[in-house]
Parts: structure tokens; sequence; C-alpha cells
């Protein structure tokens, strides 16, 4: 094996399947939507405290927050294993939170059995509403919940294996219009319909695709079309996502939006209002010393992990924002067949399924060793810390 802790925490990860696998099962069979995962919060908190952990719960303000501590008995680096939990509408763990939030338990765990007088500080930091622009790690931050976090790491189940793949900044917006009410039928002439604009709006947005760079992304729904057909809808909302490589070409494109709503508001005599639905979500930086790492682990354990890749289809998260701030890592683990859609049924499936297990205690065995590496070699923090400082310059 790759370094003298490796075996060692393989051996611990055997030891905690168990526990992790019944974590995982917990959380996926009571799916919560962003800040609401009271349960998953639970069990989570519930198995640290076993642990030895020191568990603050509504950490940062947000009731489904929590953090748990490990503290050394040595002064030395301080480690954050994320965990997310929140689940998606209509297909629950759709993108697999409920291993992320195992695993990096189960991770934490076995370093804190494996050196139980390690230097430094291991934490699990549950930062729940991933999904759905809630943002929870960028409200944690901004609260003072990462204050010196020298590096967070986390994985991601998908249907590949690899170091890290990009992640597109985003923009959570609602496009409300405001209109006149009346009757469909006896005078629809006096009623001025949001409903219409909110159709021209997304028409707008159809054209303008084919006239944004190849990395972006516009996608949305319509979240209020009125509330009977016979009566001339006053009120319409469309909530949209703008997406792209940077968080500049992103609000970039905000602008193009607003003038979109704007131009759909004038042709149909109603008026439009642009509001964020959440924070923007920055751009991923991938730490590529901690992500190699965290491939070299998992080779070692049999994984066929591929490099990161620049081209891959990306979406976005609110670990982006945190990697404005710290070295991070948010590597891919293949849970399914290649080409198995993320946020879909089928993924949802795959995430409760012992190939998903087995592939989750692997990729919790190399966080586990990354988060070793961090806390007992001196020059794997200065080399990650050194490659994000010049990345932010």
């Amino acid at each position: 094996m790759s370094s003298p802790f490796l075996e060692t925490l393989s051996g611990e990860l055997a030891t905690l399947r168990p526990r992790m696998e019944a974590v995982s099962w917990s959380i996926h069979a009571r799916p919560e939507l962003k800040f609401a995962e009271f349960h998953a919060q639970q069990v989570l908190t519930g198995w640290l405290v076993e642990s030895g952990f020191t568990v603050t719960s509504g950490a940062g303000g947000l009731d489904t927050a929590f953090v748990a501590l490990h503290q050394g008995p040595e002064p030395g680096p301080y480690v954050a294993v994320l965990a997310e939990y929140d689940a998606l509408p209509g297909v629950g763990h759709g993108c697999g939170h409920n291993l992320i939030a195992a695993g990096g338990a189960a991770a934490a765990i076995a370093v804190v059995r494996a050196l139980p007088t390690h230097p430094g500080t291991v934490a699990v930091i549950g930062t729940p509403g991933e999904e759905m622009g809630g943002a929870g790690k960028v409200k944690l931050a901004e609260a003072g919940v990462f204050a010196g976090v020298d590096a967070a790491v986390m994985f991601h189940p998908g249907d590949r294996w690899l170091t890290g793949r990009p992640g597109l900044a985003a923009a959570h917006l609602r496009v409300a219009f405001t209109g006149v009410s009346a009757h469909a039928s006896v005078s629809p002439w006096q009623g001025r319909s949001a409903l219409a604009a909110a159709q021209l709006f997304l028409n707008a947005v159809d054209a303008m695709r084919q006239f944004v760079p190849p990395t972006a992304r516009l996608h949305g729904i319509v979240s209020d079309g009125g509330q009977a057909p016979n009566v001339v809808p006053a009120r319409a909302a469309v909530d949209l996502y703008v997406r792209d490589r940077t968080a500049a070409s992103a609000e970039a494109l905000v602008e193009r939006v607003r003038a979109a709503a704007a131009g759909a508001a004038l042709a149909t005599g109603t008026e439009a209002e642009v509001s964020e639905t959440g924070p923007l979500y920055a751009e991923r930086r991938n730490n590529a010393v901690l992500a190699e790492r965290f491939g070299e682990a998992v080779r070692a354990l049999g994984a066929d992990i591929g490099p990161y890749d620049p081209d891959s289809p990306a979406g976005s998260s609110d670990i982006g924002n945190l990697s404005q701030l710290m070295p991070v890592i948010h590597p891919y683990v293949q849970i399914t067949d290649a080409g198995t859609p993320a946020h879909s049924d089928a993924m949802r499936e795959a995430a409760a399924t012992p190939l998903a297990h087995d592939r989750t205690q692997v990729a919790a065995t190399g966080l586990a060793e990354v988060v070793t590496e961090l806390l007992t070699e001196p020059a794997v923090l200065a080399a990650a810390q050194a490659e994000f400082e010049e990345a932010v310059m």
C-alpha cells in the first residue's frame, strides 16, 4: 500500500462498514429537503458522539448543520471532512448524499481510531442545503464556521471515478411577472397576463442559447403559472439557473437574462422583477496536491480512478465557494454504470446498493488517508496551501 497509514485505515473502515451502511440506508430511506434534514443530522451526530467527537448542532445559525470535533493533545492542522445529506424533490437521494454523509463520517472516525493522539483537529462539518441553491456552506462560512480550517475534503458519488472535475458558477434566480387579472372569457382584454410574459421570457431564453458560450447552461421551470384557467393570471414566476465556468461570466449572462425579462414585460404590458433565490455558487478550484493523494490511496485499494477532467460535463455546488477560501477536494466515486445520469431515479436506486457501499468504503479510506497525511506530514499541507495561494493570486 502507498503509505504507512493506509493499511490501518483500510482495516478501520472495514470494521466501521456495518455502521456506515446502516447510517447511509437510514438517511436514504428518509429523504429530507434543504434545511429540513433533522433525521440525517440526528443519525450522524449520534454516531459521532459515540465515537468520541464533541458535537455542536445548529452551527452557524442553521438548525440542521453541525460541527463535530476531535481535538488531539498537541497543536496541529485543522482538517474538516464535509458531510452533505439533503435530498432532491421528487427523486429523493438521486444525488447520493446519503453516501457522502455516511462515508465522510466514517472517514473521520477511522482517522481518530487509527490515530487517537493525532495532532491538531479532525472535524466533520455537516453542511445542509447544498441542493436547490440552499448554499449551506456559503452561509456557514459567512457565520465563521470555517474560520481556522486549513483544508476540507469530501467525495461525491457518480458514474465514474475521477480525482476531480470542474464545477460551474451558478446564479439562482426567480423572474416574477405581475399583470392584471380579468375573466379569461368575458373580458380578457381588460387583463394583462403574467403567464404570457413568462412564456415569452422562456422563449427569449431559448433564443439566447445559440449565442452564449458552449460552457454556459440556462435552465428553469415555471414555478407559478396562475391559479385557474378562467382567470387571466396576474402573477407568474420562472425559477432559473444561470451557469458558466466562472462567476464573472455567469454574472454577465444574468444581465442578459434581466434584459430578456424586461423585454417580455414590455411586450405583454406587465412588470418584471428579477431576484436571487440563493447566493451565487462560485466555480470550483480542485486542489491537485490533495486530489492526487486521494487518487493514489484509492488506486492502491483497486479503484481505477481517472485524473482531473477539465472537459467533463459539470454541475454546480457550494463547495466552489469554499474552494475560494481554502484547499478543497471533491473527487468522484463510481457507484453505478457509466452514463447513468445524476439527479435521477436510477442514481437514487444505485445509491442504496451493496456496490455503492463497497465504493463508499474505498472512498472513505481515501479521504481518511488524505486527512491523516495533512495532520502528520507538514509538507503535504504546505504544498496544498502553496497551490491554493498561487491559484488565488
